[in-house]
């Protein structure tokens, strides 16, 4: 059985993108980037809505001879991955390993979890938000950028109850701060 994972790069104040849907300040320095690679190199599924997945698809052609290993890494782990595209839009998905469904249906996804070997990834704080809700979420890590935005778009969603239990903690040169929870307690 695997576990769902949210996963997000915030502000201070907990946003993923600032009112103008600009989110340059979260980009991982080299040390954090590692350190989000050994989180994410486990990982079997990562599931995604249609803005993160238009943002991270960029990953199936980067890389090369002339990137810095750290980026090599990452694409070489996010290639690997299964992934699922949640849009009722989109037409096609241009990536490998990539299928595309319409509508997120929470039941389908606890079967997926009760039948992975690996754990899961949910990106994106919208189609998350519907994990959130249905009480699918085992963990949340955090990577928190040392800025505070003022408003934008939310890592976490209004409404939901969750206890948590913090699990392990790390602080990096650049002062973003990692903090991995699992949850205890859907109410």
């Amino acid at each position: 059985m695997g576990k769902l994972i949210f996963a997000a790069i915030t502000s201070l104040d907990g946003y993923v993108a600032d009112e103008d849907g600009k989110w340059d300040w979260s980009r991982p320095d080299e040390e954090v980037h590692r350190f989000v690679n050994d989180v994410q190199r486990p990982i079997g599924t990562h599931l995604y809505g249609r803005r993160m997945y238009k943002v991270l698809a960029a990953w199936e052609t980067m890389g090369g001879p002339e990137e810095p290993d750290v980026i090599n890494d990452y694409a070489e782990i996010w290639r690997a991955a299964d992934k699922i595209v949640y849009s009722k839009t989109m037409e096609t998905v241009a990536s490998e390993r990539t299928r595309l469904e319409r509508d997120f249906d929470p039941k389908a996804v606890s079967e997926l979890k009760d039948g992975a070997a690996r754990d899961l990834i949910i990106g994106g704080p919208s189609l998350a938000a519907r994990a959130f809700e249905a009480g699918l979420i085992d963990e949340c890590h955090l990577f928190i950028s040392p800025v505070i935005v003022g408003g934008g778009n939310q890592a976490l969603p209004d409404g939901v109850r969750l206890d948590l239990e913090l699990l392990d903690e790390r602080r990096f040169g650049n002062v973003a701060v990692y903090l991995r929870y699992a949850a205890t307690s859907h109410r």
